[in-house]
């Protein structure tokens, strides 16, 4: 039997019709080898993820770097100079910075491998499975295993596993806010829709990734998998382009910056030296094209992309530990300068738990204290706990009533947390109840009343009821009714007043009608309660008569609350310059009023709804943009375009979500979280960010992570570049001027031969001692108490900006001329008249300039503060600088090292005259601080008004 049927819209399509396109039957069900041939044909009911990259290849990403293909070309160099130089010994530089190449890949492909089986345990926490009628019985099935003429079971609590035709619902509502974002759950109805309708106003269908709310059906399946809608928004996904992080922009562009300014310093030093030098032979040839070398690798950073990594790695981890699954390196440092961070409403900024705040009756109203499922709180009068008289009589009834006109149950776990089953508005009433009368006040209402029938909410009716005996009244029938308040008060002819009912005159209606406005103007959803005792001769099963001459009792103000620590993270996400959006499916008033509550707007700001963006060209978008900060009734493209319209402003864009409408633009934001507990696959796979704890907080800590790791990024990268300038100006002057230091009067009886400041292994041995530890440890400096008291970094800001490239020129210079004046101070001639040799005066410059690099370890922590503040909070950084000390003594004590170094013993005097020298860096910066600082307190002090 072939499958016929697939409409487009099988919405518009009667149900009978539906199944018979199918070839489903509707009594009994597909048989088992029915269901197992189509699954064949048709697939699993998954969504189709993107075929996993094979490992080489995941490997081989993290060396398609600008900076690690000019380390390659530096091994490549390197290797060609060790074979022009016959093979002798090893070739210690490219072994080397090969290693350091290969270390920094493996630590990027281990991180991202330990996210992505973080975010592959989530998916297997979450699979779900489906009851379907096969073979005439009702089995439950793995959702995958679904196929289109299946017969699904719908109940509460379900996961609709496939996108369904509903072919019977009985008080069927379905929370869809993962699909549509609306947060309420809508109302199914199996009957056939006139016309197509929006996702959200589509009654008689189901769809996959929703959740039953309460009541039950049954539909027939009519799309899996990628054909669902859900699949429909991740194909969406393939269209949306990932940007690169600022971070991996800005370090391409470093490297592409480095890869001209080293092929330019490499020829101008060889060119220099092979002019004012005397070249004898092959030999001396050699010697250059070596130091050509070991310049160029000494003006690379050769340990950034390895620092970077293990910077970023230690990073990961410690957001680990606040529930964070970070599933790129770099994304870790993108929510550090994120300008905008857009948010979803319902489960994200909100609890997702209604809770009822305010009820009016005819005697007052109240406000009633504590959120969510907890039963904690208290119904208050005037401020103080209401008690007994008739406003307490009235909210018994009211909440007693609401909770008996329900059919959901609220329970507590075994550790404690309260959970529902049911409508989260129906729960509302429960929890209320208890907070009236505690437990006493359910154990009464179960026992006084015996639930005997009940007339379901229907769209047209927009209301409930329940029929119960009366136990404390000979059994005497009553019927309770909850629903919309203009419409129930139209089935009104009494209202309860105290422990008695009065006629419902105009006045009093008056005044419900006011008391509805001003819950509704508080965005709140109203929802009213009636009772009528049954006369003797009535019959309960007249449901359509019963709904009448009711006695109204009072009108409850409910709303899905804003988290507490949401509002805490956002405060502090805007004394940090941070720029919060509400993006929601959700009603414009009730959006206003979570924001204006969380703080993200002033109160009475309104709500800019998708209609309102469809109408408004271009540049009307991109200044409601600019001027919004929420978003109402809005569909997955109105998300993407206002991601689309704050990032051509030049924002840095986080979008927080849940639901599968987020996924596109998580997919396009400069950096997507998802929600790790209620998020969707689909979600969590185009995000770039997973928060296990689904906790809005943890986005700020992330925040002060990223800002403090890019501050690190700045130091080492302020202390590699001036250490390494300081190396190239060394011999570039000491070429140069090698006549004014006395450095050519010290040449050997040859009498030709080149003669250098540094020798090559010197150079690589200062970049291995230097360029390694110290900056590491910077990568790990505390992040300062004022991290999050500044403004985002721009877009265009740069991480080496026009002030620390010439700080890094200033101490370079410096670093370059005590090392040559030491040299001067021992070398014969020149300057100042020495008497040592030059092997001497080279060790001596050659230690010279590892203390400098020493000490700029303390001045590269700050462009502005002084070296000494904060001194000794990072412990690390001390044992890098006290390492690498001892090392330096080493080459320069053992004569092992003296003969592959061409170092010589100093004396203790020497040594302390080179550390004298080596500090001179510090001081010099100190007082370019200090001048910097005194410029800056006068330019704002004569900048004040």
């Amino acid at each position: 039997m072939e499958q016929t049927g697939k409409f487009e819209d099988p919405s518009v399509r009667d149900a009978d019709e539906v199944a018979g396109a199918f070839w489903a039957n509707l009594d009994s069900g597909l048989t088992s080898q029915e269901a197992a041939r189509r699954l064949s044909e048709s697939g699993p009911n998954e969504l189709r993820a993107a075929p996993r990259a094979p490992a080489w290849r995941r490997i081989l990403a993290h060396f398609q770097d600008p900076l690690i293909y000019l380390l390659l070309a530096a091994i490549a160099i390197s290797l060609i100079a060790w074979a022009i130089d016959g093979w002798v010994g090893w070739p210690v530089d490219a072994i080397v910075i090969a290693a350091i190449v290969v270390l920094n890949g493996v630590l990027g492909y281990v991180q991202e491998a330990k996210a992505q089986d973080a975010v592959a345990a989530l998916a297997r926490m979450t699979a779900v499975t489906s009851a379907v009628v096969r073979d005439g019985q009702v089995l439950r099935v793995p959702s995958a295993e679904l196929v289109p003429g299946d017969l699904l079971v719908l109940g509460e609590g379900d996961a609709v596993g496939a996108d369904g035709r509903l072919v019977l619902a009985t008080s069927l509502r379905v929370q869809e806010a993962s699909l549509t974002g609306e947060s309420e759950a809508v109302l199914k109805d199996a009957a056939t829709l006139r016309e197509p309708a929006t996702l959200g106003d589509r009654l008689d269908m189901v769809f996959k990734g929703t959740a039953i709310a309460q009541g039950s059906g049954r539909a027939v399946v009519t799309a899996t998998g990628m054909d669902t809608q859900v699949g429909a928004i991740a194909e969406m996904l393939k269209a949306t382009t990932q940007e690169q992080t600022p971070l991996q922009k800005e370090v391409a562009r470093i490297g592409r910056m480095l890869g001209i300014a080293v092929i330019i310093i490499a020829l101008v030093v060889v060119a220099t030296v092979l002019l004012l030098s005397e070249i004898h032979n092959a030999a001396d040839v050699i010697d250059v094209l070596l130091l050509g070398v070991a310049l160029a690798v000494a003006a690379v950073p050769e340990g950034l992309p390895a620092i970077l990594s293990v910077v970023l790695a230690l990073g990961v981890q410690r957001m680990a530990r606040h529930h964070a699954i970070v599933k790129s390196l770099s994304s870790v440092e993108t929510l550090g300068c994120a300008s905008v961070i857009c948010s979803d409403k319902t489960g994200t900024l909100t609890r997702s738990e209604m809770t009822i705040e305010r009820v009016m009756t005819a005697s007052g109203g109240t406000r009633i204290t504590g959120v969510g499922y907890a039963p904690h709180g208290q119904v208050e009068h005037e401020g103080a706990r209401l008690g007994a008289g008739a406003l307490h009589a009235e909210h018994v009834v009211v909440l007693s009533g609401g909770s008996l006109a329900g059919n959901a149950d609220l329970r507590q776990s075994e550790d404690g947390a309260w959970e529902i089953h049911g409508d989260p508005t129906e729960a509302a009433f429960l929890v209320a109840e208890r907070k009236l009368g505690h437990a006493e006040m359910r154990a009464r209402r179960e026992q006084r009343f015996e639930r005997i029938g009940d007339i379901p909410f229907t769209s047209e009716r927009k209301m409930m009821s329940t029929i119960a005996l009366d136990h404390e009244r000979g059994d005497a029938v009553v019927v309770v009714t909850k629903g919309a308040p203009d419409v129930l008060l139209g089935r009104c002819s009494r209202a309860r007043v105290g422990m008695e009912s009065v006629e419902l005159d105009d006045a009093l209606r008056a005044k419900i009608l006011a008391d509805v406005d001003t819950l509704s103007d508080a965005a709140l959803r109203t929802l009213a309660v009636a009772y009528r005792p049954l006369g003797p001769d009535e019959d309960p099963q007249a449901t359509d008569t019963l709904e009448r001459d009711l006695i109204f009792v009072g009108t409850v103000g409910m709303i899905d609350p804003p988290r507490e620590e949401a509002a805490q993270a956002i405060a502090e996400a805007q004394r940090a310059g941070i720029r919060i959006i509400m993006i929601t499916g959700d009603h414009p008033r009730t959006a206003a009023r979570i924001a204006a509550d969380l703080g993200i707007v002033d109160a009475g700001a309104a709500a800019l709804t998708g209609a309102e963006l469809d109408a408004l060209d271009d540049a009307g978008f991109a200044e409601a943009v600019r001027k919004t900060s929420v978003y109402a009734r809005v569909a997955p493209a109105h998300k993407l375009r206002i991601v689309d319209a704050l990032q051509a402003r030049g924002d840095i864009v986080a979008m927080t979500g849940d639901g599968v409408n987020d996924a596109p633009a998580l997919k396009s934001a400069d950096i997507g979280i998802a929600m790790g507990m209620t998020g969707t696959e689909v979600t969590k796979e185009a995000a770039k960010m997973i928060l296990a704890d689904d906790n809005f907080a943890t986005i700020i800590e992330a925040v002060r992570e990223g800002r403090g790791i890019f501050d690190n990024i700045r130091k080492f990268l302020r202390y590699l570049l001036s250490s390494n300038m300081g190396e190239v100006l060394t011999v570039f002057l000491g070429v140069v001027g090698a006549g004014v230091i006395g450095l050519t009067g010290t040449q050997t009886a040859g009498g030709g031969a080149v003669v250098l400041p540094l020798l090559a292994t010197q150079i690589l041995w200062l970049n291995l001692i230097t360029d390694s530890w110290p900056a590491l440890a910077m990568g790990v400096d505390p992040p300062t108490d004022g991290v999050m008291a500044r403004k985002p970094r721009r877009l265009s800001a740069r991480v080496i900006d026009a002030r620390m490239w010439a700080g890094v020129l200033q101490i370079g210079v410096v670093v370059a001329m005590v090392t040559l004046l030491t040299m001067d101070m021992y070398l014969p001639g020149g300057l100042i008249e020495g008497t040592q040799d030059l092997a001497t005066a080279r060790t001596a410059g050659f230690t010279v300039l590892v203390f400098a690099h020493l000490f700029n370890c303390f001045n590269a922590r700050s462009d502005t503060t002084s070296a000494f503040t904060r001194l000794f909070v990072n412990p690390w950084l001390w044992g890098a600088v006290a390492l690498s000390a001892l090392l330096q003594a080493a080459v320069v004590n053992l004569d092992v090292l003296n003969l592959a170094f061409g170092t010589v013993p100093l004396t203790l005097h020497q040594w302390l005259v080179c550390a004298a020298m080596g500090s001179v860096v510090l001081w010099f910066s100190e007082l370019r601080k200090l001048v910097g600082r005194a410029v800056g307190r006068r330019a704002g002090a004569g900048g004040a008004p």
